[in-house]
């Protein structure tokens, strides 16, 4: 977990929540995260992560990731450009910049997160009053598994690699806020959406 220390992040909380989705992969967050986003009445955007990895399958620059290569995230870490940032695989680097949030603060509406473990727990820690952070949980590692060969989008060592992440990942868990098991994807949209509107209220 790292987190700059030159430049403090300060800007108004009074402008919105910040809602964190973080899970293993395969967990299914991205897809309830989406259906959250397709909810025009819960005014959220989509915080875009920053990443040193290159694109999967249809993924695009600026609507899934902001794709960096290592040197332009290096000069954004010397910077203090992140709110957090960490190494989650050897070489990919993940991060949220300040400026993204500023972005979706000044539009008036939410942020949403679709992110890793420890950098929502990060989040979490910085704005404890106005964030939801919630740990989207799969049933089983075997499901997850399942899940994520049905995906074809990464090589069998990387499947495996995520599946003895995610064992770490779950461990997590009891740090967040909610704990929302996907065992039915649609039973978990809809407590996603309540948890938002609840929160939101507050």
């Amino acid at each position: 977990m790292q987190t700059p220390e030159n430049q403090p992040f300060e800007i108004s909380l009074k402008k919105g929540k910040l809602f964190v989705f973080s899970a293993p992969s395969g967990s299914g967050k991205t897809t309830i995260v989406k259906h959250l986003l397709s909810q025009k009445e819960l005014d959220l955007d989509f915080s875009i992560s920053a990443t040193s990895r290159p694109p999967r399958g249809k993924e695009q620059d600026g609507v899934d990731y902001y794709f960096l290569d290592k040197t332009v995230f290096q000069k954004h870490i010397d910077n203090g450009d992140f709110l957090e940032w960490e190494e989650v695989y050897t070489d990919h680097f993940y991060g949220t910049l300040k400026a993204e949030v500023e972005r979706i603060w000044s539009m008036g509406k939410h942020v949403v997160f679709d992110i890793d473990v420890v950098g929502g727990l990060n989040i979490k820690a910085q704005f404890p009053e106005n964030t939801l952070s919630v740990f989207v949980k799969p049933p089983s590692l075997d499901e997850m598994e399942r899940r994520l060969r049905n995906r074809k989008t990464d090589s069998e060592s990387k499947i495996l690699e995520r599946v003895g992440k995610a064992a770490k990942e779950i461990a997590y868990a009891d740090d967040f806020d909610v704990v929302l098991i996907n065992d039915s994807l649609e039973i978990a949209k809809q407590e996603a959406v309540q948890l938002v509107v609840n929160f939101s209220k507050k």
